[in-house]
């Protein structure tokens, strides 16, 4: 049993003791609580606690739940001289992250033709487990994709300028492709430009609620009318391979007697091995911001096909996977650490110089997908997330059943004709696909955004729920 305490209506804390270094913080209401604890979430959150060089506290999202080493919805920051880099604070699926796109198509027309789109889409956008690309390249292209990443997709025709610098760094993390091992290329060869399997999404979406007029006109976000579309993926096999590699060969050097799991394998940062693994953990997020850029190019070529002209721009792109070098405010003094967020989302408040010039004076779009049949919201960012979060908030609902539980329990034929009963189409490569990303295996994403906005980690501006979905 972990010790824990309320220390106000959604902000729980385990006080530092044994090996911890520092303590850890809980954002979520009693019910969130209630299934956090159920399972090693928070086991996981003091075991991060007690990691070389964490900086003020292991903190926890509203939507989190265990998983590989750190939880999902984990968030830790690193002295760079003295703490450590972990493939487990990132996640096997490197910058897996979602992308927003806004469109000048009405819900009204778009409804006349929902079923050829969604037929279209399902056809041009590769997905499903083990599914490839439809784009063949060889290694030297792949090389360039993993050094440059959306940039890249752009300069060879897929979209334009205005995508990637509406994604989180630009689409392109300071990256080195050498440091990615043979076997995760070959995996990642066939596979760019496809969207995967799992919990990786297309979904058109309609907005449904308006909570900040201001900031939703500041996110072209304003008009009830059109429909926006969501892409959800990673960085596929490439991604996989690169954690798998680098957890491999820091168990090798390190070993894991000192840890309090061996799950929690790490490098010192400021280390040979741990600055290859930043390296080549940079070249999987450039291959997930390529991917994304490329899905999005299809996804216009689609609806242009099935519509005519359409409007389709990008509202933004962030990552939910990653570690980055940022510069944050602890004991008064500004300093660089090494974030870590898995399955968690970068919430800067304004004014901050990583965000793009279009939003930098209200501060960052968050995008939270719920699951297939609930709602997804855009937030935005805010200075108390960067003073109490290391600038983070929750990437999505959050699991309460797994995938194995879901398939025992649940048929994939069921969850299709609850969602056409919502109105919402749904077309997947298979019944199991459909069945173990069924909505009552996640959280409550409405209780999830409710907790951060009242904690003032990511504030509410829209709500979007789905008319149409495409599962892997």
């Amino acid at each position: 049993m972990v010790e824990f305490n309320k220390i106000s209506g959604n902000v729980w804390n385990i006080p530092k003791s044994g090996k911890m270094l520092v303590p850890a913080t809980i954002y979520a209401s009693e019910r969130l609580m209630d299934t956090i604890k159920q399972d090693k979430t928070l086991e996981q959150a003091r075991n991060v606690a007690c990691l070389k060089g964490i900086q003020k506290s292991a903190y926890v999202m509203p939507d989190a739940h265990q998983g590989y080493g750190f939880p999902i919805g984990g968030v830790a920051a690193f002295d760079p001289d003295e703490g450590i880099i972990s493939p487990g604070g990132v996640g096997y699926d490197i910058n897996c992250s979602v992308r927003l796109l806004k469109t000048n198509l009405s819900v009204e027309e778009f409804m006349k033709k929902r079923h050829d789109l969604i037929e279209a889409l399902f056809v041009n956008v590769p997905s499903g487990v083990g599914r490839g690309g439809k784009t063949r390249v060889d290694r030297n292209v792949i090389m360039e994709v993993l050094s440059k990443g959306a940039q890249w997709a752009v300069e060879e025709g897929f979209g334009r300028k205005d995508d990637y610098l509406r994604t989180e760094e630009n689409g392109k993390m300071s990256a080195d492709p050498h440091a990615v091992s043979d076997r995760a290329i070959s995996r990642g060869l066939p596979q760019l430009g496809s969207l995967g399997a799992g919990n990786h999404f297309l979904e058109i979406q309609k907005i449904d609620q308006i909570y900040d007029e201001k900031i939703a006109k500041a996110f072209g976000l304003q008009d009830k009318d059109n429909v926006t579309v969501m892409i959800h993926c990673g960085s596929r096999g490439l991604g996989h391979q690169v954690a798998s590699d680098y957890i491999k060969e820091m168990e090798d050097k390190y070993g894991f007697k000192d840890l309090p799991d061996r799950e929690l394998i790490n490098a010192p940062i400021n280390s040979d091995l741990g600055q290859r693994y930043y390296r080549a953990m940079g070249a999987g997020a450039n291959f997930a911001f390529a991917n994304k850029q490329m899905i999005t190019h299809w996804v216009r070529e689609v609806f242009e096909k099935i519509y005519g002209s359409v409007e389709i721009d990008v509202v933004y792109d962030v990552c939910h996977n990653i570690a980055k070098m940022e510069k944050h405010k602890i004991d008064g003094k500004l300093k660089q650490v090494c974030v870590h967020r898995k399955g968690a989302t970068r919430s800067f408040g304004p004014g901050r110089e990583e965000i793009p010039d279009v939003y930098r004076s209200v501060g960052q779009p968050v995008i939270i997908p719920g699951s297939m049949g609930t709602a997804s919201f855009v937030l935005v960012g805010t200075k108390t997330a960067e003073e109490i979060t290391f600038g983070s908030t929750a990437h999505g609902a959050g699991r309460v059943s797994s995938r194995s539980a879901a398939l025992q329990n649940i048929s994939g034929e069921h969850v299709k004709n609850e969602l056409a009963k919502k109105g919402i189409e749904i077309k997947a490569t298979s019944w199991k696909s459909i069945a173990e990303e069924a909505p009552e295996v996640y959280k409550d994403i409405d209780e999830v955004v409710r907790v951060s906005h009242e904690v003032g980690i990511g504030n509410l501006v829209v709500r979007v729920v789905p008319l149409s979905v495409m599962k892997g």
